[in-house]
């Protein structure tokens, strides 16, 4: 049966790892929070379907650890099971049966009783799919017809309106689906959902609205002005992330006139660390080199900002699924790949290193620069 949750996240991380999903943050960004892979976090997530698992909590009438601790110091002073409830304002019996379940009057331990009691209430309650094996049999056979959740749903209603043991919401079918741990309906079943998501994402159970995948005031590329789009300045760059194996990443910014190529390490793909390593980079670069930035719209630079004020420079962004309009870099990114395979792990690349490789193609020539090289353009510029 599987586990709730991958070996090594203590409950208190699944917290945080739902709590930071629900705010819109991505696997790779919740992981280094916790300090664990990012597929610990998509285990975590793609264990409970997507649905944020509701908050555990005892009902008053029940035992806690302190009534637990006070029956042991009963025990151990030799009272009476009548003496110990009356002590507890408790019934007897509820005592009598407490001690029996966990070891009897000679092996009972509180904390060892507590634990137990908390592993033994997560129950799960049975839906109605569960309990309804004629009802289970039509929804999985209107699903392998790609029937939606919904429809089948509406279907069951119109078909049985007589019959409420034969109505189900779709919402209970998704989860049944999803929820594995369940054990309703079959995981094979899922691949005919039309939008193949791993995670349900409903209305209750979603990350839509949260900022996830915008950026907060960002200016659009709409606005930059016309002297950038026709290159007639220099310091105005194009950058992107390039990707390798293991979710390892290198910054690229290319200067729009003259081609010139800067690549920047960077330790993981969050805001803070490549706006950091950008900064960095930036300002290392003399006042009239330093105009503007185009990116697309990546989280990476969501703290463009910060950067902007620390560098003197403008942020534009690029519209959603346009990686034409930052046309420069995309083509240096393919030149790249020739010293960074796909597959490659990037983070054995130092600084230095990724600076020879950066100098090479800045040495090349280039075709659309007359064959001269983006280090003889810029060296044109600075003069």
């Amino acid at each position: 049966m599987a586990r709730l949750g991958r070996p090594g996240l203590s409950d208190g991380q699944k917290s945080e790892v739902w709590d930071r999903w629900r705010k819109g943050e991505g696997y790779s960004d919740i992981g280094r929070a916790i300090g664990k892979h990012p597929a610990s976090v998509f285990g975590v997530l793609r264990l409970q379907g997507g649905y944020t698992p509701a908050a555990r909590s005892r009902a008053d009438s029940h035992l806690t650890l302190a009534d637990r601790e006070e029956i042991s110091r009963g025990l151990c002073a030799g009272w009476s099971i009548r003496e110990i409830a009356r002590q507890l304002g408790r019934a007897p019996s509820t005592v009598s049966r407490e001690i029996d379940r966990n070891g009897g009057r000679c092996r009972y331990r509180a904390t060892v009783a507590d634990e137990k009691t908390w592993d033994r209430a997560r129950r799960p309650k049975l839906c109605r799919l569960a309990q309804n094996g004629v009802l289970r049999r039509i929804v999985a056979n209107k699903l392998a017809q790609d029937w939606s959740p919904e429809q089948i749903a509406g279907w069951l209603k119109c078909t049985y309106s007589e019959d409420e043991s034969l109505h189900v919401s779709h919402e209970t079918i998704y989860k049944s689906l999803f929820v594995q741990s369940r054990g309703v309906l079959k995981k094979e079943l899922q691949k005919h959902l039309r939008t193949k998501r791993p995670f349900r994402q409903s209305r209750q159970h979603n990350n839509r609205g949260a900022r996830r995948g915008q950026i907060i005031d960002g200016v659009s590329i709409s606005d930059r002005p016309p002297e950038i789009e026709d290159r007639a300045v220099p310091g105005h760059w194009e950058g992107d992330l390039i990707a390798g194996c293991a979710n390892t990443h290198i910054a690229t910014l290319v200067e729009r006139q003259s081609r010139f190529t800067m690549l920047v390490r960077v330790e993981g793909k969050d805001t803070k660390t490549v706006v950091s390593a950008l900064t960095r980079q930036v300002k290392k670069l003399p006042s009239q080199l330093r105009r503007s930035l185009t990116w697309d719209r990546g989280m990476e630079l969501a703290n463009h900002k910060s950067f902007a004020m620390a560098t003197d420079t403008e942020v534009y962004f690029c519209d959603p699924r346009s990686p034409w309009q930052r046309g420069t870099n995309e083509n240096t990114n393919r030149l790249l790949r020739q010293y960074f395979p796909k597959k490659t792990d990037l983070s054995v690349y130092s600084q230095a290193e990724l600076n020879k490789v950066a100098r090479k193609l800045n040495q090349r020539p280039r075709k659309t620069l007359d064959f001269s090289s983006p280090a003889d353009k810029l060296a044109e510029v600075l003069q």
